[in-house]
């Protein structure tokens, strides 16, 4: 059979190596991105966020975390 003939077909080997190869060279270029600087203040990140609400309250009850007061 003639080579111009002959249909080649990616195998899956082949598949999953020039995946690896994309994805190494997209964590490549990744890493060279600069970082973002935090944007919340030093007061914004340390206060309390955690509230106990009606709806964390049946949610606790639900799963059996928390009886009622």
């Amino acid at each position: 059979m003639a080579e111009d003939t002959k249909r080649q077909a990616i195998g899956r080997r082949g598949f999953f190596g020039v995946a690896a190869a994309a994805a190494s060279g997209a964590a490549l270029v990744q890493g060279s991105a600069t970082p973002a600087l935090a944007t919340e203040s030093w007061d914004e990140r340390t206060k309390a966020r955690y509230q106990l609400t009606d709806h964390v309250k049946a949610f606790y009850e639900t799963n059996r975390y928390y009886k009622g007061e």
